[in-house]
């Protein structure tokens, strides 16, 4: 759609639901990425090294839209200990757009070597809200392991790294084809330098945030135009909407032939 006005009241049950066909998930038996990001103006992925920072009104009704339409939620370790990450609560999700699937959408951590605290909110769990994931390698030392047995499901993608693709596919494997990647730039990065980066909905913030923060996405292996086909060349803007100076912007992928059409949330 051309530019416009965020749909209606993004508070109320009506304009999320308007927000949600927005940003409908295609139709397909594959799971689709999708990563959901906030920039200042000039380019910082953080305000006083965190991304809440950068938030407003607009942005936080699409962030809940997005998290309520995911089958599960990828994020790095880093950005979870950063940004100060728990298991997704209901009053945080709107019902409506959960689909007879589980109430709360798990968050699956990408950690290569287990740096952890078994203490930590996101692991300890809370009755009633999906337990967490964790997505590391073989090679992760035992005693980590053993220290997450009963707090989280620990999956294997990798030996010695954790590998993009093997990540998809093992949550894939669990039946969760609508997977939503909250960052941070390292994680993107590798998602994108493997070609498995769908989608891309990035807030633009209207703040000048200057210092020396980071980008959304670090290089992980992109290399525009280079002569690897998986690797993107390129995004489409399927919408920008405009609210109380921020843009919400979301790009796709050029669709695959093996791609449908969006279909519903």
């Amino acid at each position: 759609m051309p530019p416009g006005e965020a749909p209606g009241d993004p508070a109320t049950a009506a304009g999320a639901q308007a927000i949600a066909a927005l940003y409908a998930y295609p139709d397909r038996p594959r799971p689709w990425v999708r990563a959901n990001m906030i920039s200042s103006a000039d380019g910082a992925a953080a305000l006083d090294g965190r991304s809440g920072g950068l938030s407003g009104r607009a942005d936080r009704a699409v962030f809940a839209v997005l998290r309520s339409l995911a089958d599960v939620i990828m994020v790095g370790a880093s950005t979870a200990r950063t940004e100060r990450y728990r298991q997704v609560r209901a009053r945080e999700v709107w019902p409506a757009l959960r689909g007879g699937r589980p109430p709360t959408p798990p968050i699956a951590v990408v950690s290569r070597g287990l740096s952890l605290d078994p203490a930590d909110p996101l692991l300890a769990g809370e009755p009633g809200l999906a337990p967490t994931i964790v997505l590391t390698t073989s090679s992760a030392p035992a005693g980590r392991l053993e220290s997450l047995r009963g707090k989280a499901r620990v999956l294997t993608a990798g030996e010695a790294s954790v590998q993009p693709a093997a990540a998809v596919e093992a949550l894939g494997r669990l039946g969760y084809r609508r997977i939503l990647a909250e960052g941070g730039p390292g994680l993107l990065g590798q998602l994108a330098g493997a070609g498995l980066l769908d989608e891309l909905c990035l807030t633009i913030s209207p703040v000048l945030a200057g210092g020396e923060a980071g980008r959304i996405v670090t290089a992980g292996g992109i290399r525009p135009g280079g002569p690897d086909p998986a690797l993107p060349a390129g995004m489409t803007l399927a919408h920008v909407l405009e609210d109380e100076g921020y843009l919400l912007c979301r790009y796709v992928r050029q669709a695959e032939p093996h791609d449908a059409k969006p279909g519903q949330g």
